[in-house]
């Protein structure tokens, strides 16, 4: 079967791609390279010895979208990342946010509509939930006003993913991911983010490898066992494979109502100085960070309750924090070589 794979470029998208390949899927990856790079692609190939086909579109243009559905007329399901994703960029560009996010999905869905392609794995996020009222939050969790442009378009993107799945023979499942870290365990695909990193993990193995002076931490006043924030972090393979599993169960007709949503992630809440000492622990590196103030956006705390998706999917996120953390360092040393050669 052949799936569409939109930003499978990207740091979730790609390692999605290869726990499809190694489950049997044909794959072809869409992706406009704005926030990756082709190279990945090539990468791909060499952990699972199959380079999958590539279509370098913009899916905010309706007519390089339908291209891709011209092309591959046996396209079976699509499973959809490609979105811009920097909470903090979206304050400053929330036009190009809504412009890229939303539309790119409504082209799409058109042209599935078109050809007669049903299933959808749509790329959610914990953002829906805002500061959540009571912890850990479930899928019935009110969802909040957004705290970004970003969490808005997620948030705009269920609702019509929603009204489309009651009015048509669309079938979507929405997986609401907390935080995804780490990498392939070969270290040859990985979180690679153009520029300065917008999240954690990152910009602690870039000042962790000295590509970085240091790594700021952002408020010790909140209501936390160490006053930083809280988030769920989950190994990105296992998020990866939760994908497939989502994507299975479309596929097989065994959804319970043509939209579903699932949260992913491991049901346990870490702070940020808990990830930078699972780091310092696995590394033997110390770590060079200084506290600061708040960063504006920043909610408090937040994690999943995956009781769900534990029992209706079968899924568990496998992998502990340090193994998480470990990987991303692998990853960081390897890119190191690979960037000196």
């Amino acid at each position: 079967m052949k799936i569409l794979v939109t930003g499978g470029a990207g740091y979730i998208g790609s390692h999605t791609v290869v726990e499809l390949q190694q489950a049997g899927y044909d794959v072809v990856v869409a992706d406009n390279l704005i926030n990756s790079e082709k190279a990945v692609i090539e990468s791909i190939g060499e952990i699972t010895a199959v380079v999958p086909d590539f279509e370098e579109v913009d899916l905010s243009d309706p007519s390089q979208t339908e291209s891709i559905f011209e092309k591959h007329s046996d396209l079976a399901a699509v499973i959809h990342f490609a979105a811009l994703k920097a909470v903090g960029d979206s304050v400053k560009r929330p036009l190009e946010y809504y412009r890229n996010n939303v539309f790119s999905l409504i082209n799409l869905l058109n042209s599935m509509k078109k050809h007669g392609v049903n299933p959808f794995v749509f790329s959610s996020s914990c953002t829906v939930y805002g500061q959540p009222n009571i912890l850990p939050v479930n899928e019935n969790s009110p969802r909040k006003d957004a705290e970004s442009p970003y969490g808005n378009t997620k948030k705009i993107a269920e609702d019509i993913l929603k009204d489309e799945v009651d009015a048509s023979s669309l079938q979507c499942i929405a997986l609401r991911y907390f935080n995804p870290i780490g990498a392939h365990p070969s270290a040859i695909i990985g979180e690679l983010p153009l520029g300065i990193p917008d999240n954690l993990v990152p910009f602690i193995t870039q000042t962790a490898i000295g590509q970085r002076e240091k790594l700021m931490v952002f408020g010790n006043d909140y209501e936390t066992k160490d006053g930083t924030p809280i988030r769920d972090y989950i190994h990105v393979v296992d998020l990866a494979q939760a994908h497939v599993i989502a994507l299975k169960r479309l596929l097989e007709n065994k959804q319970k109502d043509p939209w579903e949503v699932f949260n992913l992630g491991t049901g346990n809440g870490f702070t940020v100085l808990e990830v930078i000492r699972s780091f310092e622990k696995v590394s033997g590196e110390t770590l060079n960070y200084e506290i600061s103030g708040r960063r504006a956006g920043d909610i408090e705390k937040v994690w999943a309750d995956t009781g769900l998706a534990n029992r209706e999917l079968g899924w568990k996120a496998e992998r502990d924090l340090d193994e998480m953390m470990h990987s991303a360092w692998k990853w960081e040393k390897a890119l190191q070589i690979k960037n000196k050669h």
